[in-house]
């Protein structure tokens, strides 16, 4: 309407001069309701013609759209193992920081877990004391051999020196006994060294495993047993947190509720804008919004990032061949924008409603000493044409409560 008003002036009016002043023509004379058309007929038809056009060129080169939302990403509350819930620490909505214990699931059978496994360390602590305990040991028994050896020596070297001055003084009988006594002790020492090996090995290397294996285990049942605290990832907030003591949950079938990280929707709008308007959309240019929950007020955006692809085209491999008119409703070009000054979206609702228009500029182009007088003209028209635009914005953001609460119905 805004756009035929303005077309109006410059050929309906002009025409309507014309006829009034030069023709001499009035209304409810010559100029009637049966012959306006035919009396007017140049001024109308250059009137709805100039407003197809203007229209085009605005809603082309200064594209609009009304699916614009703040989208917020949630984590689900989920635990890494399934159990019966035994404590809970929030209600249906509170702030929670980063490693707060949200709730805790039952973990009798993993502290039984965990307190085996330190009985298991204590019990290799306690043999690796015994065994170096049995060195100790092992080195006064292989002492003791060696005295006893070196004691059955002494008096065979005596016995045999008698026997080699005097043959036949010392029975041969007794040389060859003390000889296998001599043996004997000798197989003694090396008895105890084996032991004093044996015990000496199980302390440098046997009993170091089994406690390297054993606080493995302590260590896992200490992670099993934190599984069943179930703490938050991010400094945030639950909402709808419905959990309560005794409930059931499953990591894949029954989350237990809702994280909304901080900051999460406050930051970024997302605006979906029609495929004809891809080769327009640049990331930089300057945009404008109205949100539902905060009604007249426009704020000032910029577009970051323009998304490459359009969501409506995805598909996933399967069984079945893709068929082209499944899909049912054109998809948008995805833009995200932020606020051009610091703090614009406060007081923005995480997931409310937006209008976003987004304005072509040419500026660059215009300045440029190489563009020609004829393109400067149609470039300054184009930009200019974007008032119309941000009045309809400012208009719709008048009207949008009115249309909400009055003309919706609800």
């Amino acid at each position: 309407m805004l756009e035929l008003l303005i077309c109006s002036l410059v050929t309906i009016l002009p025409d309507y001069l014309y006829r009034r002043y030069v023709q001499g023509k009035r209304f409810g004379k010559e100029i009637t309701f049966f012959s306006v058309w035919f009396e007017l007929r140049w001024g109308i038809t250059s009137c709805l013609m100039l407003t197809v056009a203007l229209i085009t060129m605005i809603f082309y080169f200064h594209p609009a759209t009304d699916t614009a939302t703040l989208f917020f990403r949630t984590i689900p509350i989920l635990p890494e193992t399934s159990g019966r819930v035994a404590e809970v620490n929030f209600g249906f909505s509170a702030p929670v920081k980063k490693g707060d214990v949200i709730f805790r699931l039952d973990n009798s059978k993993q502290e039984a877990a965990l307190e085996t496994a330190k009985r298991k360390v204590a019990e290799v602590d306690a043999a690796l004391v015994a065994a170096e305990a049995d060195i100790v040991k092992a080195e006064a028994q292989i002492q003791e051999a060696k005295s006893a050896h070196q004691q059955a020596k002494d008096e065979l070297d005596v016995k045999s020196e008698l026997q080699r001055r005097n043959p036949g003084i010392v029975p041969q009988r007794d040389i060859e006994k003390l000889q296998v006594m001599v043996d004997q002790r000798q197989a003694g020492i090396d008895a105890a060294m084996a032991v004093k090996q044996s015990a000496a090995l199980r302390v440098s290397t046997l009993l170091p495993a089994e406690k390297a294996s054993a606080e493995a285990s302590l260590a896992q049942a200490q992670v099993d047993l934190d599984k069943t605290f179930v703490r938050a990832g991010v400094d945030g907030r639950v909402e709808q947190f419905l959990l309560r003591v005794g409930d059931v949950v499953n990591p894949l079938m029954r989350p237990a509720g809702i994280l909304i990280p901080e900051g999460a929707g406050r930051r970024v709008l997302q605006a979906g804008f029609g495929q004809i308007e891809a080769q327009v959309m640049r990331e930089g240019m300057v945009a404008e919004a109205t949100c539902i929950s905060k009604p007249w007020v426009i704020i000032p955006m910029v577009i970051t990032t323009v998304q490459d692809y359009i969501a409506a085209g995805q598909f996933r491999g399967g069984e079945q061949l893709l068929e082209a008119q499944n899909v049912l409703r054109p998809g948008t070009v995805l833009v995200f924008m932020e606020p051009l000054f610091k703090g614009g979206l406060e007081g923005v609702t995480p997931g409310s409603s937006c209008i976003v228009n987004a304005y072509t500029s040419n500026h660059d182009e215009i300045s440029n000493k190489e563009t020609s007088t004829g393109r400067r003209i149609a470039l300054h028209v184009v930009d200019g044409v974007g008032l119309v635009h941000a009045l309809l914005l400012r208009i719709q953001a008048l009207l949008l409560p009115i249309k909400t609460l009055v003309l919706s119905g609800h």
